[in-house]
């Protein structure tokens, strides 16, 4: 039976893919019947969704670099602590571009089947630096 690291696989991921939008090896990372883990649902959205996911993300920070700041591992599953730095150029679930650099962290929690990441799930802290920009106001 074949080994894998699956810290390493996930680095790669954000590496090749995420950092630089570029899906065409997409198939090396996501297994065929990937599932997203949103609010306690898991919705199968296979290789398709996920390229969707990751092209919609950099058109809306087309310069966006994730940086892994840490990193756990357990038999199949991988917890990632990153940073996200990007410029929000695009509207977004109805929220208007600012033009500027957003930085935010997040924790995306993973696993892998046979060196592919077959479930994910996460959160990320965006309400802060959205109210600091001004994305979303605060009601008085």
């Amino acid at each position: 039976m074949k080994r894998f690291d699956n810290k390493e696989i996930i680095r790669r991921y954000g590496e090749e893919i995420e950092n630089t939008g570029d899906v065409t090896n997409i198939r090396e990372f996501i297994a065929e019947d990937y599932v997203e883990v949103y609010e306690g649902k898991r919705y199968t959205i296979g290789i398709k969704g996920a390229t969707d996911h990751v092209l919609g993300v950099r058109r809306v920070y087309p310069d966006l670099k994730l940086i892994i700041e840490n990193q756990i591992a357990e038999g199949d599953w991988v917890v990632t602590v990153y940073s996200v730095t990007g410029t929000f150029k695009e509207e977004w679930f109805e929220m208007q571009p600012t033009g500027k650099p957003i930085t935010f962290f997040g924790v995306n929690v993973d696993r892998l089947e046979n060196g592919k990441i077959v479930e994910h799930g996460g959160a990320a802290n965006l309400l802060e630096p959205l109210l600091r920009e001004g994305v979303v106001i605060k009601k008085k």
